[in-house]
């Protein structure tokens, strides 16, 4: 069968190419734009893409077109496949009819901790020998690519995002998991969500699909999953987190070495790469759910010592002239306040200089400008960035920044600001769900320079 993905430079779409051709579908896409790191990915599985909507491109029609939900109604593909009346379907509806099904599936949802604590599941079975598939919205470091096929479980990142332009459910509601994480509940998605109310109404529909002989995993400390839960539950529920059955304790200030108790027994002492006490909550919901296809909580824990890393995860990107740049995905406020809290603990009382791309949907609309300053108060000095205008005065927040903070529209005068505000000793963490316009790079450059007496 030939299969057509349009959007297929998303991670998601991208993965969805991946998983096809694995299946020996000749596979094809195109996108507004194909980047590092699914270009790679793509050309390494020799799948073929080109730029742009141009109706064209089927001019050979496909057996089927798959639609990413950023494609929308006049985009001219779209309107070409609806006006030849083509075959399509959605990615996740896709992914739930030829991939899921008859399959064991894991399921991670939440507001924050997706992409990590799949990543953290995959690797955990992958340790175990289970020979996972998964399909990851990030690049999960012990396996270089965002999705494969495998023979054993699957584990799947379970966004609450919307399906389609025709499917306007949440995607997961697509993947019917026998073992589903519910690691937190917070309002995001502004720009398709009025409000928390209709996302906890999406989190219902998905209790309402996994089995009674399945498994919930519901952190144990959060008020908005519990009111979800009381709408009806038909499925046992494992607890993690503070107050929950599966429980760690910070060992170190970064949280790097801990201690593991199930049901109050102790299981060990843990190690690991990550930081942060939410990255510790992210590994319990996947050590529960491991869990659930034969895993004990001791060989889960061993496999944490050897797990990488998610990209864009507090990833270090540079170091020069005694300074160290991270980047990270982080774009709303209880993920940027995790996010600082991880590497003031792992840097101690050494300065940060923290930037936030005012990127997403929710943040240029204002969804979260109230809580945005007091993320940033680990950071010693905050700056606030967007390449596009701002439906809200962001005076409203810089008063409120650490050190005055401080708002740039243009990449290269944000560049240009923390190179000069930078010493020997710091740390610049960088946050965007973006590209962030080259920023990354540019501030590296622009630090090496420096380091060798350039200009």
């Amino acid at each position: 069968m030939h299969v057509h993905i349009l959007g297929i430079g998303g991670t998601f779409m991208g993965g969805l190419a991946q998983l096809a051709n694995a299946l020996g579908h000749r596979v094809s896409g195109c996108d507004a734009g194909v980047y590092s790191p699914m270009r790679e990915q793509l050309d390494q599985a020799g799948i073929a893409w080109q730029e742009g909507y141009d109706p064209a491109q089927l001019a050979s029609p496909p057996d089927l077109c798959v639609i990413g939900n950023a494609l929308s109604r006049g985009n001219p593909l779209v309107e070409h496949i609806l006006a030849s009346d083509l075959p399509y379907t959605s990615g996740p509806q896709w992914l739930g009819e030829q991939v899921l099904r008859g399959r064991h599936v894991l399921a991670v949802a939440g507001t924050h901790g997706k992409t990590t604590t799949a990543s953290l599941l995959a690797w955990i079975l992958e340790h175990a020998g289970l020979n996972p598939g998964f399909l990851i919205g990030g690049v999960p470091q012990n396996f270089g690519v965002s999705a494969r096929l495998g023979s054993g479980p699957f584990v799947v990142e379970a966004d609450e995002y919307d399906t389609a332009f025709f499917d306007k459910r949440a995607k997961f509601l697509h993947y019917r998991p026998r073992t589903a994480i519910l690691n937190n509940l917070e309002f995001d998605h502004a720009d398709i969500y009025p409000d928390l109310a209709a996302i906890e109404w999406q989190f219902h529909q998905l209790i309402r699909t996994v089995p009674g002989n399945g498994r919930l995993i519901v952190n144990a400390a959060d008020a908005n999953l519990a009111r979800v839960l009381q709408r009806g539950c038909w499925t046992p529920v494992t607890t993690f987190g503070p107050g929950g059955q599966w429980q760690a304790t910070a060992l170190a200030p970064d949280a790097s070495r801990f201690e593991l108790t199930v049901g109050g027994e102790r299981i060990g002492l843990g190690e690991w790469a990550l930081a942060g006490v939410h990255n510790l909550h992210n590994a319990l919901a996947a050590m529960a759910a491991a869990a659930e296809v034969g895993v004990g909580p001791a060989q889960s824990l061993a496999a944490l010592g050897s797990f990488q890393n998610v990209r864009r995860r507090l990833e270090v990107v540079a170091r020069a002239n005694g300074i160290t740049v991270y980047d990270d995905f982080a774009h709303h406020p209880t993920a940027i306040a995790a996010t600082l809290s991880a590497l003031r603990g792992r840097v101690g009382g050494a300065r940060i200089l923290a930037v936030v791309d005012l990127r997403s949907n929710s943040m240029r609309g204002g969804a979260h400008r109230a809580g945005l300053a007091a993320a940033l108060a680990d950071a010693d000095l905050a700056l606030l960035h967007s390449a596009q205008p701002l439906t809200w005065d962001v005076d409203e927040v810089l008063h409120d920044l650490p050190d005055s903070g401080g708002f740039f529209d243009d990449a290269e005068a944000l560049v240009k600001a923390l190179a000069q505000a930078a010493r020997p000793g710091d740390h610049i963490l960088l946050m965007s769900n973006g590209a962030f316009g080259g920023v990354h790079a540019k501030l590296a450059a622009r630090l090496e320079q420096a380091q060798t007496g350039g200009n």
